[in-house]
């Protein structure tokens, strides 16, 4: 448990915070939100209005002096524009991608933990290189860090989705060790009744006669799943959700697509998360959350290893 200020709670950030999947873990936990950041319009709609918090916009204009004190930073960053890392020149290399933003408010700031999130495949993007890169860059700014490959699966959410999360400790004496999880959810209970849901989310009898010729599910229910290439596979669980593609290529039972609360629920979002963008930028908002489950298992972890760290100054 932190004890920062002789208290059991804790401050946080939240940087690329999205609609909050950060932000629930957190809450649940017993965190008080000081900083937000987040540059979609959409996304910040949806977090003033379920947190009361008006995110920063653009991260790359923010002065991190400016940014409150806190005990834990988040940062669910984005994986693109890693190209240049790879010369192994630590925080020099990560100049220019949305990591160093991250870093320089670690640098400027110092909290004593962060929790890092980003797609498993950080961990092997330019053959390990980029991942070696911003270890290398996260020790230069004194942190002992632990990573790992975590799948929403694992942690009570019927959702295949593999992350890779990175853990950073001031204190090079904190012991950590990442949960294991308990299996997945339950499907059923993330479902909604057919007959509940509107007709619009239906597909067209065209493609649901066409995909039952092609595939016959072991599972009821299940979410049947289209590759690229056209073939068609059926599990108890949902494939990872996209930012874009998820309302086409998943279909439950084979006839008709995920409603923005079902793919909110695959992330952990409980149902007094307020919706309040359309459906496409609901689905494209689940898509690119943080599974709550996921960030609650290892945030407990810090928390149940009883922590401690000086006060923040």
């Amino acid at each position: 448990m932190i004890n920062s200020n002789g208290k059991d709670s804790f401050t946080y950030i939240d940087l690329f915070a999205g609609i909050g999947g950060f932000h629930q873990a957190a809450a649940q936990l017993g965190g008080e939100c000081v900083f937000a950041c987040e540059i979609d319009p959409y996304a910040q709609a949806a977090y003033i209005e379920n947190y009361g918090i008006i995110p920063y916009n653009d991260i790359t204009a923010l002065d991190a002096g400016d940014v409150p004190n806190h005990d834990i930073l988040f940062a669910g960053f984005p994986c693109q524009a890693f190209s240049i890392c790879g010369n192994m020149r630590g925080f020099e290399d990560t100049r220019g991608t949305l990591f160093f933003d991250v870093a320089r408010i670690l640098e400027n700031k110092k909290p004593p933990i962060f929790i890092l999130e980003n797609v498993k495949q950080l961990s092997t993007h330019d053959k390990g290189r980029t991942l070696h890169t911003i270890l290398l860059t996260l020790d230069e700014l004194g942190y002992k860090t632990h990573w790992k490959v975590l799948n929403a699966l694992d942690f009570g959410l019927p959702q295949k989705r593999e992350r890779t999360i990175i853990v950073g400790f001031l204190d090079h004496n904190a012991s950590f060790i990442f949960p294991h999880g308990s299996g997945p959810g339950n499907l059923s209970s993330v479902l909604e009744n057919d007959n509940d849901v509107d007709e619009k989310y239906f597909a067209s009898d065209h493609i649901a006669i066409k995909r039952a010729k092609m595939h016959v599910s072991k599972f009821s229910p299940g979410i049947w799943h289209e590759n690229k290439a056209g073939n068609i596979s059926s599990y108890p669980y949902s494939c990872a959700l996209r930012a874009g593609a998820s309302y086409n290529y998943l279909l439950v039972n084979g006839k008709r697509r995920l409603t923005p609360r079902e793919m909110l629920r695959l992330q952990g979002f409980p149902d007094s998360f307020k919706i309040v963008c359309n459906d496409s930028q609901t689905r494209k908002q689940a898509g690119n959350a943080v599974p709550v489950n996921v960030i609650h298992a290892v945030l407990k972890e810090i928390l149940n290893g009883k922590t401690t760290t000086s006060p923040v100054s």
